[in-house]
C-alpha cells in the first residue's frame, strides 16, 4: 500500500493525517482535525471517548472521499488513561481524565503498603499522581472485580475499529506497573491496586499488525480498507521516533505539547536512587529503548490562558506580546502541582508571584511571558540533571511538536542551555506514527533511515545561542524559588 494514516489525538486536539512517500520523501496532508478535552460531569473530570472514536470514523470518511481506497493505519493518543470493558466487551464506566482530582493524594496512600524505592526499582517510572497505579489504586472496587478487560485509550479504539484486544508496550510502561526486568506486568503491583493479570490485554510491541477494520464498519462502503498496524501508542513515543536526529551526534529531545517530555534516548533503563530521587522516568520506546526523561508542565499553561481569554489571540500572538514584554520579570515553577489543574490558571500564576513578592503580570504579553521564560528556565534546570544523570553532554537539543513553533521559547532554551537548538517538525508524532507504519510494511529498513528520511522531509529551524545579559541574576532569583 502506498497510502498510509496516523490517527494522532492528544489532550487538547486530535487529527488524521495522511502520508505517503513521494519522490524519496514523506508528504503529509492533513484530512481532519478535531477538538479534544476532557469535561466535567458531576464531581468529575471525563474524556468523551465515544466522541473520539466517531471523529476517526469522519476522518476516514473524509479519507475515502479524497480518493483513498487502501491504506495502513496507526493510533497514538495520551497515557495513563484506561477503560474497563465487561464479559461482552462493552464499556464499564465514563473515561476519567488523569487531571481529575480522585488521586489527590493516592500515592500517599498506596505507598503505606510498599516504599516508593521498591516500586520504583520495579518499574522506574516516575511518580506522578495520575499514573495508572494510583488511579486503580483509587478505582470503584465493585468496578474493577467486574471488569474482564483492562484496556488503555489507544488500545481501546483500536478494539473499536478492528475487534482486537491488545495492550501496547509503550503506552503500558508509563502505568507503574511493568516490571523493567521482564517487561510484564508486576504481579505485586497489581494485587496492591485490586487486579489480576488476565485483566489486561496481552502486551503487544511496535510493528505488529491488527488486521482489517470489523466487517461491520466495512459494509457501508464509506470507508476505506484499513490495515491496522500497531504503533506505539504513546503519542510521546511516537514522537521521540519522529525526531530527525543524526545518529552519529549526541542529542537530547523536548516533545512539546500540553505537556513538555524532556530526555534522551537510551539502550537500557536508568533507575538508579539519583534518577528516582529527581524524579526521572524510563518509558519504553519503540525498537527496544527507553525514553528517560522529565515530565515538564508544557504548553498547558498557555492553553488555558488562551482558554480564559475566551481565545482573543493565537498562540502565535501571544507570542508576537511576550516578546515585547521585559525578560524574566515573573517567574514561577512550572511542575508546582498547584498548576495540574487550577480552577483559573491566570490567578493561579499572579497569586504565585504575588505570593513571592514578584511583579504580578496583568497583560496578555506578560502573562505570556512569565510561561515562556519559566518553562526556558526549567528547561535549563532538567538539561543539567540530564547530564549529570547520564554522563552525556548532547550537542543539539531537538525540540518538536506544537511548541516547536514558538521562536521565543526555541530561542531563550538556547540561550540558556548554551548549545544549538533545532526546532521541528511540528507533526513528530503523528511522523513518527507513520514511519513505523512504513517499517512495518518493509519501505524503510528502520529507525536509521527513517530520520534520515524525517530530516530530507521537513523544514527544521536551528537557533544558535546567544549571550545573556544579568543572565547569573536570572539563574539565582530562580533558584530561590520554591521548588
Amino acid at each position: 500500500m502506498n497510502d498510509h494514516i496516523a490517527v494522532d489525538i492528544g489532550a487538547s486536539s486530535g487529527r488524521l493525517v495522511h502520508g505517503r512517500l513521494e519522490q524519496g520523501k514523506l508528504v503529509l496532508q492533513e484530512l481532519h482535525r478535531f477538538a479534544n478535552g476532557f469535561q466535567r460531569k458531576g464531581n468529575h473530570d471525563y474524556w468523551d471517548i465515544e466522541q473520539l472514536f466517531q471523529q476517526i470514523l469522519i476522518g476516514l470518511r473524509k479519507a475515502k472521499q479524497a480518493g483513498i481506497d487502501r491504506c495502513t493505519l496507526g493510533i497514538d493518543t495520551w497515557a495513563v488513561d484506561y477503560v474497563l470493558l465487561d464479559d461482552q466487551g462493552e464499556r464499564l464506566h465514563d473515561v476519567y481524565a488523569y487531571r481529575d482530582a480522585r488521586t489527590n493524594g493516592a500515592p500517599d496512600q498506596l505507598h503505606q503498603h510498599i516504599t516508593r524505592e521498591a516500586v520504583y526499582s520495579k518499574t522506574g517510572i516516575q511518580e506522578l499522581p495520575f499514573n495508572t497505579l494510583y488511579q486503580l489504586y483509587v478505582h470503584d472496587d465493585k468496578q474493577l472485580k467486574e471488569a474482564a478487560q483492562i484496556l488503555y485509550i489507544p488500545d481501546y479504539l483500536y478494539y473499536r475499529l478492528t475487534g482486537k484486544r491488545m495492550n501496547e508496550a509503550t503506552n503500558a510502561s508509563t502505568s507503574q506497573m511493568i516490571h523493567l526486568a521482564t517487561g510484564q506486568y508486576d504481579d505485586e503491583l497489581l494485587e496492591l491496586v485490586g487486579v489480576r493479570r488476565e485483566q489486561f490485554a496481552p502486551l503487544i510491541e511496535p510493528g505488529a499488525t491488527l488486521g482489517p477494520l470489523q466487517s461491520s464498519l466495512q459494509q457501508s462502503g464509506e470507508l476505506p480498507h484499513c490495515e491496522c498496524i500497531v504503533v506505539p501508542t504513546h503519542d510521546t513515543a511516537s514522537a521521540v521516533v519522529g525526531v530527525p536526529a543524526a545518529e552519529s551526534i549526541p542529542w537530547a529531545f523536548i516533545s512539546s505539547g500540553t505537556w513538555s517530555l524532556l530526555g534522551m534516548e537510551l539502550q537500557q533503563p536508568l533507575h538508579d536512587e539519583r534518577a528516582m530521587a529527581l524524579n526521572y522516568t524510563n518509558e519504553r520506546g519503540a525498537y527496544n529503548t527507553f525514553r528517560f526523561l522529565k515530565n515538564i508542565m508544557g504548553m498547558w499553561m498557555i492553553q488555558e490562558v488562551r482558554r480564559l481569554q475566551n481565545n482573543e489571540y493565537s498562540f502565535a500572538e501571544l507570542v508576537e506580546l511576550a516578546a515585547k514584554e521585559q525578560p524574566f520579570q515573573s517567574l514561577v515553577r512550572c511542575n508546582d502541582t498547584r498548576f495540574l489543574n487550577p480552577e483559573h490558571m491566570i490567578q493561579e500564576l499572579q497569586d504565585y508571584c504575588r505570593e513571592r513578592g514578584q511583579a504580578v503580570p496583568q497583560t496578555a504579553g506578560a502573562i505570556a511571558r512569565t510561561i515562556f521564560d519559566s518553562l526556558a528556565l526549567t528547561y535549563y534546570d532538567y538539561m543539567n540533571e540530564l547530564e549529570q544523570l547520564t554522563g552525556r553532554k548532547p550537542e543539539v537539543l531537538h525540540i518538536v511538536g506544537g511548541g516547536a513553533n514558538n521562536g521565543l521559547l526555541c530561542q531563550l532554551t538556547a540561550d540558556l542551555i548554551q548549545r544549538e537548538v533545532k526546532a521541528g517538525p511540528t507533526e513528530s508524532t503523528a511522523i513518527g506514527n507513520l514511519v513505523v507504519q512504513l517499517i512495518a510494511c518493509g519501505k524503510l529498513d528502520g529507525v536509521t533511515e527513517a530520520r534520515s528520511l524525517i530530516a530530507d522531509s521537513f523544514d527544521v529551524v536551528s537557533y544558535g545561542p546567544r549571550g545573556q545579559d544579568k543572565l547569573e541574576q536570572v539563574l539565582q532569583r530562580w533558584r530561590n524559588l520554591e521548588g
